[in-house]
C-alpha cells in the first residue's frame, strides 16, 4: 500500500516540529511489532509441532504476516482455507482472528483434534456479541468486509448482527428497535475512522448503545500513537507488515493522516524503493502487531547501508500484557484424534 501527498516542501509538521534534521537519521517507534496475542498464537504452532509432530494443519493463516506463514511451514505447518481441507483425525488449529461456532462443529464432524489460537481479546468481542444477541440487540459490527476476525465475530449471532463498513455505510443501516442498539468493533481497525463511525451512528441512533470495553486492542492503539510521533518529525514513514494485515495498512493511513508527507507498507527490505529516500534526512519506521523484529532490523540494516546509521527510539507506550498459551496444548492431542477418529 503506498500512498504519497504533496505538502510545501516548507510546510511544518504538526505541534509546530522542525521536520528536517542535519543528520540522516531513523525514528525507531516503540512500541511495534508482535502483540501478546500474536505472540501467544505463534508460539502455540511452534509448541504443538515440538509435542505432536507435523503436520499441524492450521485454519487460514495464523496470524497475517507472509514472513510468519513461510516460516512456520517450512516446519510443518499447513494453512488451509476450509476445514474439509483437513484429513479426518488431524489436529487443527484455529487462527488469532478467530472462528465462527460452524467452524467448531465442522471440526467435530470430521473428528478432529483442535486447538484454539483465538486472541484472548478477539474472544472478548465473540463473548459480548453471543451476550447482546442473548438480550435481542441489533448489534452493529464495525469492520471490514471478508475480514477473518470479522466473519467469525459475525457467526456467534448472524441473526443479529450486521457489519458497517465505514461512516459512509451509516445511511444503510437499518434495526428493528432504535431502543435496543449496540455497536461492537474488529480489534484491528483506526481508532480513530472507528469512532467517527460510531459518531455517525450514534447521531442516527441516538440511543446507541457502547461495549462495556474497548474493542480495539490495546496494541492496535499503542501502534497507532507510536506512529503519529513519528509522522511529526518523519518525511518518510516506513511500515513493516504483510498487504492484508489490516493493523497494518491502518498504520500508513494513520501516518499520513498524522502529516507524514510519504508512508508506505512493506513486508521485506528488498521492497523499499531508493527513490523515496530523496530529499529524505529522517525516516520513521514501525511495524505491525503481527510481524517479527527481524524484519524490521533487516530494514534498519538496508537504510544503515544508505547512510542512515543514526536509530533514535521513540517511546509512547510500555506493554507487558502477556497470554497463556491454548489450554489444549497440555494434552495428548494425538491421543485424541487418534480416539474420535476410531469413534
Amino acid at each position: 500500500m503506498t500512498a504519497t501527498p504533496s505538502p510545501s516542501p516548507a510546510a511544518a509538521p504538526s505541534g509546530g516540529a522542525t521536520r528536517r534534521s542535519n543528520t540522516r537519521r531513523v525514528l525507531l517507534a516503540a512500541p511495534r511489532g508482535y502483540c501478546a496475542g500474536v505472540d501467544r498464537a505463534v508460539i502455540a504452532v511452534e509448541k504443538a509441532l515440538e509435542q505432536y509432530g507435523a503436520p499441524i494443519y492450521v485454519r487460514h493463516e495464523i496470524v497475517h504476516n507472509k514472513y510468519v506463514v513461510q516460516t512456520l511451514e517450512r516446519k510443518g505447518a499447513i494453512f488451509v482455507d476450509v476445514t474439509a481441507e483437513v484429513p479426518e483425525g488431524s489436529i487443527v488449529m484455529f487462527s488469532a482472528h478467530g472462528v465462527a461456532p460452524t467452524v467448531h462443529a465442522e471440526a467435530a464432524e470430521r473428528k478432529l483434534a483442535t486447538i484454539d489460537a483465538t486472541c484472548p481479546l478477539v474472544t472478548k468481542v465473540h463473548k459480548e456479541a453471543v451476550r447482546f444477541a442473548k438480550e435481542d440487540y441489533d448489534i452493529l459490527l464495525i469492520g471490514h468486509e471478508g475480514h477473518e476476525e470479522v466473519i467469525g465475530t459475525s457467526g456467534e449471532a448472524p441473526d443479529h448482527i450486521q457489519l458497517v463498513d465505514g461512516p459512509e455505510d451509516v445511511a444503510n443501516v437499518e434495526v428493528r428497535d432504535e431502543s435496543k442498539v449496540v455497536w461492537l468493533s474488529q480489534t484491528t481497525l483506526s481508532v480513530d475512522e472507528t469512532m467517527e463511525t460510531v459518531d455517525a451512528l450514534k447521531s442516527k441512533f441516538p440511543n446507541l448503545l457502547s461495549p462495556p470495553s474497548d474493542d480495539i486492542c490495546y496494541a492496535t492503539q499503542n501502534r497507532q500513537i507510536a506512529v503519529k510521533k513519528l509522522a511529526e518529525d518523519a518525511e518518510l514513514v516506513i511500515v513493516v507488515g504483510s498487504k492484508n494485515s489490516s493493523n497494518s495498512i491502518r498504520m500508513v493511513e494513520v501516518a499520513l493522516d498524522a502529516g507524514a508527507p510519504a508512508a508506505h507498507l512493506v513486508d521485506f527490505a528488498s521492497e523499499i524503493d531508493e527513490t523515496w529516500l530523496e530529499g529524505v534526512t529522517t525516516v520513521g519506521l514501525t511495524s505491525g502487531a503481527s510481524v517479527p523484529d527481524v524484519l524490521v532490523d533487516g530494514v534498519l540494516e538496508w537504510l544503515a547501508e544508505r547512510g542512515y546509521a543514526d536509530v533514535e527510539t521513540v517511546k509512547t507506550a510500555d506493554e507487558s500484557i502477556t497470554f497463556s498459551l491454548p489450554k489444549e496444548l497440555r494434552r495428548d492431542l494425538r491421543a485424541e484424534a487418534a480416539a474420535l477418529s476410531a469413534e
